[in-house]
């Protein structure tokens, strides 16, 4: 007797997920691969994959495909739920924030072959005529009709270095995880790989703010070749800190950090961003600078600093986690006790960056009962282009 087969209703076409393992991982976009089977007539335009279970039909008769994809098979964990329990299934993922792509400029030239990022600084330095010295009202390089000796310029190129360190994290889980992920409804691939990408941001995040300590090496709120730093001045009652010190004190703080940075440059560069710790962003943000206005510190702040008065637009003042405790004698994160810090600095690609390549991953490795792939970069180090150009000011809370 012959057996006719009823053709799949859903066609397969180029960009349209398919039903085999090689598209297990949700976040998979791959094109499947495609293969004419010479069995079945209406099976040619169906992805064959040698890992597809060669049962065909309901139930595993012919006439169907029991595959382990990225649509029936997304989830693990099992929970014991009473009968009248009301399980929410929202997946309620850590608590974690990150903000190093709103600090800090990207250098996206190194790639995963570089073992190491530099760049060159260079000084130029010219002696005056003569007999005139060097200072401010001479050393200009004056020539005269019979000069016979003509000064010269001179320049040095330093080459500076930093270490771009591998980072990897291996996405893996097994047949019987999907098993059970395709009974429960709960994505286990894209749960772990969204624990895998909060993992490289979090990473990424501590190496452009604090640096890390195994390779020794610092990072924007702690680095060791800025030399303007010191602690704000006490205000009328004593204090250095903020919650001790009124608003025109803490605005004469601020002017004063921008200020030191800005004679530190030549008076090349008024620092356009500030880096604050949580609790004194908090303080200004919210107390107003009299009873009588509904005017917040923060924003006098931000009407009556020297950036702003020059014309250059507005000072970009956010909160950092990391300047909880960065100052000497501190713990980093934790923050209070006269050891937070504010960061001031110029948000730009030729004052400071952080060199890192765009995460790549591996494709996807069929072992024994495991599917895996690897996750892969590299993570540099923040380059100080300018020291000049920074700033720690620390005490304030």
């Amino acid at each position: 007797m012959k057996t006719s087969f009823e053709p799949r209703e859903r066609p397969i076409a180029r960009g349209v997920r398919a039903f085999t393992r090689d598209n297990m991982m949700t976040y998979d976009g791959a094109v499947p691969v495609m293969d004419r089977s010479p069995l079945w007539g209406w099976q040619r335009d169906i992805p064959v994959h040698p890992g597809m279970p060669i049962s065909y039909g309901a139930g595993g008769g012919r006439g169907g495909v029991v595959t382990h994809d990225g649509r029936t098979c997304d989830s693990t964990g099992a929970f014991l739920v009473g009968e009248l329990e009301r399980l929410d299934p929202t997946m309620h993922e850590p608590l974690a924030a990150v903000s190093w792509g709103r600090d800090i400029d990207v250098r996206e030239d190194v790639t995963v072959a570089d073992d190491v990022s530099s760049f060159t600084l260079t000084t130029f330095a010219s002696p005056g005529s003569l007999g005139t010295g060097s200072g401010i009202g001479t050393g200009k390089a004056w020539a005269g009709k019979a000069t016979d000796q003509i000064t010269g310029i001179n320049v040095d190129v330093a080459k500076i270095a930093n270490v771009l360190t591998p980072w990897a994290m291996e996405l893996k889980y097994t047949i019987l995880e999907l098993e059970s992920a395709a009974k429960l409804g709960r994505p286990i691939d894209q749960q772990k790989f969204s624990g895998l990408n909060l993992k490289y941001q979090m990473d990424t995040d501590e190496q452009v703010y604090f640096g890390d300590v195994g390779l020794a090496v610092k990072g924007l709120v702690n680095n060791a070749l800025v030399t303007s730093t010191g602690n704000v001045a006490n205000g009328a009652g004593g204090s250095p800190l903020w919650t001790n010190k009124t608003p025109d004190e803490i605005l004469t703080d601020f002017n004063t950090a921008l200020t030191t940075v800005w004679a530190a440059s030549a008076f090349a560069i008024v620092p356009s961003n500030v880096l604050l710790p949580t609790k004194a962003y908090g303080y200004i943000a919210t107390q107003k600078v009299s009873l009588a206005g509904n005017l917040s510190i923060l924003a006098y702040i931000e009407q009556n600093n020297l950036f702003a008065r020059e014309g250059k637009g507005n000072l970009r003042i956010f909160p950092a986690k990391f300047c909880n405790g960065a100052s000497a004698g501190g713990a980093i994160g934790t923050g209070g006790a006269g050891f937070d810090r504010m960061v001031v600095y110029t948000k730009d690609k030729d004052r400071v960056r952080f060199p890192m390549t765009m995460i790549q991953r591996t494709p996807i490795q069929y072992d024994g009962m495991y599917h895996k792939c690897t996750y892969f970069g590299r993570l540099g180090v923040v380059e100080v282009v300018y020291p000049e150009t920074v700033g720690y000011f620390d005490q304030i809370s």
